[in-house]
């Protein structure tokens, strides 16, 4: 069974794709892999060039679901 996100609809899970890690919905491709490869220096517009199928809105909402869901909020110091 698949599930979302809802403020992330093009971010799914499922425990039989990807061993249950956040992905780009209709792909096998991890939310972290799209923050691995960005990380490395490939721009969006590469990522989308190779990665055929995920447009543009797919890479940025797992970047704002990493944003949310994984990254953990900063402490502010006053």
């Amino acid at each position: 069974m698949e599930s979302s996100f809802p403020n992330f609809p093009r971010i799914v899970v499922s425990q039989e794709i990807c061993t249950g890690k956040p992905r780009i919905k209709g792909t096998r491709i991890p939310v972290s892999s799209v923050l691995a490869y960005l990380a490395g220096g490939m721009s969006v517009e590469d990522f989308i060039l190779e990665f055929h199928g995920v447009k543009k809105e797919d890479v940025l909402q797992a970047i704002a679901f990493a944003n949310d869901y994984i990254v953990p909020p900063e402490k502010v110091v006053v």
